[in-house]
């Protein structure tokens, strides 16, 4: 059996800000049919302390950037977790990325290379006598466990995997933090992680790791972009035989409408009939001759919020409606909080996973209208549940949803509304489509059942990072 340690900055149900989270959380779970044992580390944040009582350590530092910690070992509802314990990284009310402030942690540099740090001992020491075969890091706040790894004489020893979930985001440090991070000085050049002078987590994961993928085959070709890359297109093309895109699944247990104990169950789009009835009422919506449309994102430019802003005119016009949950740039906060006076608009300022179930299972479509999305987990819900995907034509997006084009139509394969290029104009065109075809009741019924028909679970990404583990072991 291949073991696998997964280095991650949170994960569901235990912490999560993002997909990050859900994949986290799923994966490890997925991959024990495929002969894979998958351990987890992660930081113990303050939320996830009261989920982990009775945790045990299993291995000490006496300074870990700038403090005592130690890896307690837990297992919470299928996970099997390693927790680093270093008060005073994490021991932190609020966001465990931002402070009160609302801006990154002015240490996260330390934070993460701590992380780093603890899964490259683990996978030399081992912990209970128990090593991983192969380290799986996820974004930046894993990159420097290949980095360390390096500098231990251990590259050509242990397996190593770099997940990208979102370019946008290199874990970048000032230079002079090369001593406190204790990185090679003589490594911070442009082959190594150094990146416009400052050091680059991220690069030092693309750099080092021995295979790379991220959460789709469309963003892997577009990572190798100057738009998508973020700088860092060319390490993407350098490493091109090296990346593969896996899409992302969902955890389609409790993903399930059939069980989904959050809303009046249904087995077929006319069983939704109740959620969106529940949910109309929920947000204060009269009854509408348009579809309901639904969004739980961040809300960011980003995920083409703004766009959706000057676009509902159009939804509005056409008897359409939003329920809207979600949280982030302020500006957008207030205006979809305005935006709220309409009659057929509901907006709630937040994060609710329960909520975020009800809003799903009672809308007729969901909206993500992403300038980039890496993959996209919300469009996999919305098909899971027969709510039908008006999405940007990027990413996860491009690769998970059929458009409702003539020949999809024809064809009776068709699954959601797909638009291009990603303007306030086309986003329009996509909802007048999308109101065109809710409309036709034999066509939109058609759709959702293809949507609920699509496989979106675990099982075939799964097999697929079992396999990629044995061609890195191969490498060793």
């Amino acid at each position: 059996m291949t073991q696998v340690l997964s280095v991650v900055s949170e994960c569901a149900p235990l912490v999560k800000t993002g997909g990050l989270a859900d994949v986290a959380g799923a994966l490890p779970i997925a991959l024990e049919q495929e002969g894979v044992r998958m351990r987890t580390l992660m930081p113990l944040y303050p939320q996830v302390k009261s989920r982990t009582k009775g945790a045990r350590k299993v291995l000490s530092f006496d300074d870990l950037m700038g403090g005592p910690a130690r890896v307690l070992a837990a297992k919470v509802e299928g996970l099997d977790l390693l927790l680093l314990d270093a008060p005073h990284l994490y021991d932190r009310e609020g966001s465990i990325y931002l402070g009160p402030d609302g801006r990154d942690w002015p240490d996260n540099a330390e934070r993460f290379a701590a992380l780093g740090r603890a899964a490259a001992v683990i996978a030399a020491d081992g912990v209970g006598g128990w090593r991983p075969d192969v380290l799986h890091g996820h974004d930046w706040q894993a990159g420097l466990m290949t980095e360390y790894l390096h500098q231990m004489g251990l590259s050509d020893k242990v397996g190593t995997v770099m997940t990208i979930h979102n370019m946008a985001f290199h874990g970048l440090a000032p230079a002079e933090k090369i001593g406190t991070l204790g990185l090679d000085p003589e490594r911070f050049t442009s082959d190594g992680y150094e990146f416009w002078g400052q050091i680059a987590a991220l690069k030092a994961g693309l750099i080092n790791a021995d295979k790379l993928t991220t959460v789709s085959p469309t963003y892997a070709e577009e990572l190798m972009t100057e738009h998508f890359g973020f700088g860092l297109d060319g390490v993407m093309r350098y490493r091109r035989d090296d990346l593969v895109g896996i899409l992302n699944g969902i955890d389609d247990t409790t993903w399930d409408p059939k069980t989904d104990i959050n809303i009046p169950p249904y087995k077929t789009p006319r069983g939704k009939k109740r959620a969106k009835a529940a949910l109309q009422k929920e947000f204060g919506l009269p009854e509408s001759n348009g579809p309901l449309c639904v969004v739980v994102s961040r809300l960011t430019e980003q995920k083409g919020l703004d766009l959706l802003l000057a676009a509902m005119p159009t939804l509005t016009a056409r008897g359409g409606q939003l329920a809207l949950l979600g949280s982030g740039d302020a500006g957008l906060e207030q205006a979809y909080r305005e935006l709220a006076s309409h009659d057929n608009v509901g907006v709630r300022i937040g994060y609710d996973e329960t909520l975020s179930h009800r809003l799903i299972a009672g809308g007729d479509a969901i909206l993500v209208p992403s300038r980039f999305e890496p993959c996209g987990l919300t469009q996999l819900y919305g098909l899971r549940y027969g709510t039908i995907p008006c999405v940007a034509l990027t990413g996860g997006l491009a690769d998970t949803v059929i458009n409702a084009s003539p020949a999809a139509l024809a064809a009776k394969v068709a699954t959601g509304v797909q638009f291009s290029p990603i303007t306030t104009e086309a986003l329009r065109n996509a909802i007048n489509r999308l109101c065109d075809l809710y409309q036709d009741a034999a066509t939109w019924e058609k759709m959702q059942k293809n949507a609920m028909a699509q496989p979106v679970g675990w099982g075939p990404s799964a097999a697929k990072y079992a396999a990629l583990y044995k061609d890195v072991l191969a490498l060793k």
